[in-house]
């Protein structure tokens, strides 16, 4: 008879709690722990995400993990004193796991288990490899696992647990679509959108994100008669102020300023998302994932991306239809005209739900607790 599972405590690491998917990751986690009558802890620098996390009943700690400096090491002790009391550490980026590992490897006795999440596809190296030292490591998706299998050839296959990312239903609903007036409402505030086609490409501030691949975009299907505005969801943020400039620079060269939206972190992602005709993920690099693919595709909005990585892998299972091979701009551009002109409506799917995320989790957590410590 399986024993009952007690009550435990996870701390999980990461750089700060301002945006994005590794920090929506944890919020989700911790969630599910408290849910679960276990006990959430989260360390990092903190962030606008911080009233979030304590509203779910987790604990947070400021430590600023996540700075690139000799300085971080003053957080040993302090991180000492916190994994003395955890059950389960869970690292999600590399400089957190250092220093939670240095921390972790310095207790004498009564060690938590050690668990990584590998959220991207980083430069392999020794740096890099502190992912792959956990007890047990969960690759966010099939991309990822083949990536550490390659790179990392000492990397026990049978330590890893392969979790895909989740998207909330109930936030991202099949058939979504805003309520009232709130249209007129993002035109007013954003008149550069308003009597328009919607394109969107919702992400951060980086060139990784291929913002400039959705401007060649832009001025090829207005080029071509098409009433379009591109919509870039999220990627006003402080600390990117010189890379946006660009941004507009190069709009402007375009002769696109009036037909260019650039919006902070929202909330309404998913209303902004379902206004728009495509939705486009160009990242440059490969991403390890790619959540707003599920969760356009879920509300059953096309989406249009480069064919590599995680976007790539889940595009070839759920729309095959929006795979485009990286940097061919003459196919993107044919691709984005025949699905605003005919779109193809995503077929509905049952996989990549937050609840299947989190329960994996918390299984992989139970896994290690029974398991005799070596």
């Amino acid at each position: 008879m399986p024993a009952v599972a007690k009550p435990y405590t996870v701390v999980q690491l990461l750089p700060a709690l301002e945006s994005g998917g590794v920090e929506r990751a944890v919020l989700e986690i911790a969630e599910a722990l408290v849910r679960a009558g276990h006990r959430a802890i989260v360390v990092s620098a903190g962030g606008r995400l911080v009233p979030d996390l304590q509203r779910l009943g987790a604990r947070h700690i400021t430590l600023a993990i996540g700075d690139k400096s000799l300085l971080a090491l003053r957080h040993l002790a302090a991180l000492r004193r916190i994994l003395r009391d955890a059950d389960i550490v869970h690292a999600r980026s590399r400089l957190p796991a250092w220093l939670g590992w240095l921390a972790w490897k310095s207790l004498a006795s009564r060690r938590p288990r050690w668990v990584t999440t590998v959220h991207g596809l980083n430069t392999p190296g020794f740096y890099s490899s502190i992912m792959v030292r956990g007890e047990r490591v969960i690759a966010v998706s099939r991309t990822v696992r083949d990536y550490l299998l390659q790179h990392y050839p000492r990397l026990d296959a049978d330590r890893i647990r392969l979790i895909a990312r989740g998207m909330d239903p109930q936030r991202f609903p099949s058939g979504h679509r805003a309520a009232g007036d709130w249209r007129g409402a993002f035109e007013r505030d954003y008149p550069e959108s308003a009597g328009k086609t919607w394109i969107c490409l919702p992400g951060r501030g980086t060139r990784l994100k291929g913002h400039d691949d959705a401007l060649q975009l832009l001025a090829g299907l207005r080029a071509r008669g098409e009433n379009v505005c591109l919509i870039l969801l999220g990627a006003a943020q402080a600390g990117r102020e010189v890379y946006l400039d660009a941004l507009r620079v190069r709009a402007a060269e375009l002769q696109l300023s009036a037909h260019l939206v650039i919006t902070p972190p929202r909330a309404d992602v998913c209303d902004v998302m379902s206004e728009s005709a495509l939705v486009l993920q160009l990242s440059r690099k490969p991403e390890a994932f790619g959540r707003t693919v599920v969760e356009a595709l879920h509300m059953g909005v096309p989406v249009l991306g480069w064919a590599h990585g995680g976007v790539g892998e889940l595009l070839a299972e759920l729309y095959p239809e929006g795979a485009v091979r990286l940097g061919d701009h003459s196919a993107l551009l044919q691709r984005a005209l025949g699905l605003l002109q005919a779109p193809t409506v995503p077929a509905p799917f049952a996989g990549y739900r937050i609840e299947q995320m989190q329960a994996a989790t918390l299984a992989v957590y139970q896994e290690l607790l029974d398991e005799v410590a070596p």
